[in-house]
């Protein structure tokens, strides 16, 4: 039996219609006007999921929005907060997804499993006209995060937005002056079609444009307003950088500005100075860039590593306007990298040790995951993964005995409580349209292994949440400790390699499952539909392909 405890209300947040982008005419001086702040919600709020019609670069299309925008508005809210966030379903365009859910990524979950969002992993997901209350905390994290659907490839139809703790004991607050909703830059890719025909498509999916902060232009189309971030001469600028993306890892620079990364996936970091960033699905960073060039337009650029990869016309491109500077396109140049970012350079300020033996495969337990694909299907130690027909987290609650009692078969791991777990996930090139980012919930790991570098660190690596498995011959390494029960997705955050079986459970301290259970809500499993198994109108267009051997 579970505790029920009874939810309180939830504080419905205003928000603002996102502005339709407007063609203008060629022949007239390119014009980006200011850009509007961006529109925020609290700790405590309503998240309204719904369809409707935006042209972000030009293109009208039907997506799926949070607050009907894109991005989603920003979520603020200040150190050890308590998070109440009703999540409510109205979508209703029969062309793509009508369910949801929405995963809070970064977010570790302690003693909320049932809170992550993961549909099939950890809730059934929220049917139309239905809505469900997230209630969680999230004590010592602060940072940089965000949120998206975790049903289908639903957050390539728009569902992703910024979520940022702030901290006002920041270590790093005297390296900048500003910090607030005008350093938000979120980078995110676009397709003109839903992804139920995405979905369709054998091999790789190619986005129309690059969105930064919700605007862009595509080959081809109008020369839409871009994104315009805001500075004055002589201040310093927190930036904090999103990698919204679906699909492609984006390199991020600033003509003409270097940047000194402070905090990566929510950890702040030892100050590093680059000129150019990686940003991969799923990752976050906060840069501090200092306004110290003539008053003038400045290129933001984020070029993507698939797809079309030109600065022409504002393509992959915002603005960085000084104050004083004519609203008009920059003329700027990118000029040439001499601050390459090196992701074995990071490391965290605070000293974080690493768990266990400083030794390659000596923790407690030692896990290698391979990445191979079969006919289009990704396998994950020769196992795609498909969605089971009960969540993960029911089926630990309801009894299930032993990891093979467990859906979907091969691929959960059962891990014990209190163990120092170590992942190597080689990079072989058998699964195709790398690099891949790697998410792990619940955790953040330590990175003793890093894409690029063949040399382990366990003196003082970088933590995160999601990393790259870089290029052949990579055999990234990470350790955590199993002190969060309940079942933790790891999957690449390509959504497209998700949904396509790139995926595996971590399925961590059975036996401490009843502290999880104390807070679940009846609501939660009244998202369960009562006939079993699944119908297809329940689980719209997720992946439930086996590999047949």
């Amino acid at each position: 039996m579970f505790l029920h405890t009874v939810l309180a209300g939830c504080l419905i947040a205003s928000s603002y219609a996102a502005s339709v982008t407007s063609r203008i005419n060629s022949e007239l001086l390119q014009r980006s006007p200011p850009s509007a702040p961006p529109s925020t919600i609290g700790s405590v709020a309503e998240l309204t999921i719904v369809n409707r019609v935006i042209a972000p670069d030009g293109f009208k299309r039907s997506a799926t929005l949070a607050g009907g925008i894109f991005p989603g508005p920003l979520i603020k809210a200040q150190k050890n907060d308590k998070f109440s966030i009703n999540v409510v379903n109205q979508l209703q365009d029969n062309d793509m997804p009508l369910s949801t859910s929405v995963h809070w990524h970064g977010i570790q979950q302690q003693k909320t499993n049932w809170a992550d969002g993961a549909s099939f992993i950890t809730q059934c997901p929220i049917p139309p006209n239905r809505s469900f209350l997230h209630q969680f905390s999230a004590p010592n994290q602060t940072g940089t995060f965000w949120y998206h659907s975790h049903f289908s490839t639903q957050y390539c139809d728009g569902l992703r937005g910024p979520l940022v703790i702030y901290d006002p004991d920041d270590p790093h607050k005297d390296l900048y002056d500003v910090d607030d909703e005008s350093t938000i830059v979120t980078i995110s890719d676009w397709y003109h079609d839903p992804t139920t025909i995405l979905n369709k498509v054998i091999g790789p999916v190619t986005n129309n444009s690059t969105l930064i902060n919700g605007l862009g232009r595509y080959p081809g189309g109008p020369m839409s307003p871009l994104s315009v971030i805001n500075v004055e001469q002589g201040k310093r600028y927190r930036f904090r950088v999103f990698g919204l993306s679906c699909d492609p890892s984006y390199n991020f620079t600033i003509d003409g500005h270097t940047m000194i990364v402070i905090e990566a996936d929510g950890v702040e970091t030892v100050p590093q100075t680059v000129d150019r960033l990686p940003v991969f699905a799923g990752q976050r960073y906060s840069v501090v860039v200092h306004a110290n060039q003539p008053v003038a337009n400045y290129w933001v650029r984020a070029q993507p590593n698939l797809g079309n990869q030109s600065f022409a016309d504002g393509l992959n491109q915002a603005i960085l306007r000084y104050k004083g500077a004519p609203e008009e396109d920059p003329t700027s140049s990118a000029g040439l990298s001499v601050l390459p970012f090196n992701e074995a350079m990071l490391a965290s300020l605070m000293s974080i040790p690493v768990p266990g033996v400083p030794e390659i495969g000596k923790a407690d337990i030692n896990i290698n995951l391979v990445a191979g694909n079969v006919n289009g299907l990704f396998t994950i130690n020769n196992v795609t993964f498909h969605n089971p027909p009960t969540p993960v987290l029911l089926q630990m609650l309801s009894g299930a005995q032993h990891p093979s009692d467990l859906l979907p078969n091969g691929s959960v791991y059962e891990l014990p409580p209190n163990k120092v777990v170590e992942i190597t996930i080689p990079e072989t090139g058998a699964a195709p349209g790398g690099p891949h980012p790697m998410h792990l919930h619940g955790h953040k790991f330590a990175v003793v292994r890093v894409a690029g570098n063949s040399t382990p660190n366990f003196v003082n690596p970088i933590w995160r949440d999601t990393v790259s498995m870089g290029t052949i011959g990579d055999n990234v390494t990470f350790r955590f400790v199993t002190d969060n029960a309940g079942p933790w997705f790891f999957h690449c955050h390509i959504d497209f390699h998700l949904n396509n079986g790139f995926a595996a459970i971590m399925a961590e301290a059975r036996n401490q499952l009843p502290i999880v259970s104390e807070s679940i809500p009846e609501t939660w499993a009244s998202l369960c539909p009562t006939d079993d198994p699944y119908t297809a109108s329940h689980l719209g267009t997720y992946n439930t392909s086996t590999i047949i051997t």
